[in-house]
């Protein structure tokens, strides 16, 4: 597995968030379904092949807790943020996104629309 290190180049996080690479059709469907929780530090950056706003819409069915969400585009500026709540069945953003960054809710304020973000590889054994 990929991970990488999401930073915000607006304003310093607060603390690391780690995001798995998820970049293959099974990884992005199943997302976060059936797990428990995510812990703080912890994200799933869902990536798709191009910048577009249906593609890069999310379900929260068979998610268990609410999810902080920042859509980003491929010039790695945040287009769009919500917090999307458990099992909600679509979230669509409101311009074309190519990356879903997926959080725990507590990261809701991390990242606002027209923030620009780097993601440099992580090597960590999980």
């Amino acid at each position: 597995m990929k991970y990488v290190i999401v930073d915000n180049l607006n304003r310093p996080l607060k603390q690391p968030l780690i995001a798995r690479y998820c970049d293959s059709f099974l990884c992005r469907l199943q997302g976060l379904m059936f797990r428990r929780s995510l812990p703080v530090g912890d994200g799933l950056l869902l990536v798709d092949k191009r910048d577009n706003r249906m593609d890069s819409s999310i379900h929260m069915m068979f998610v268990n807790f609410d999810l902080a969400i920042a859509w980003i585009n491929n010039d790695m500026e945040v287009v769009d943020t919500c917090l999307a709540q458990r099992w909600h069945p679509a979230y669509i953003p409101k311009k074309p996104a190519r990356y879903v960054l997926e959080m725990s809710a507590e990261r809701m304020g991390d990242f606002r629309a027209g923030d620009r973000v780097t993601f440099n590889e992580a090597f960590v054994d999980r």
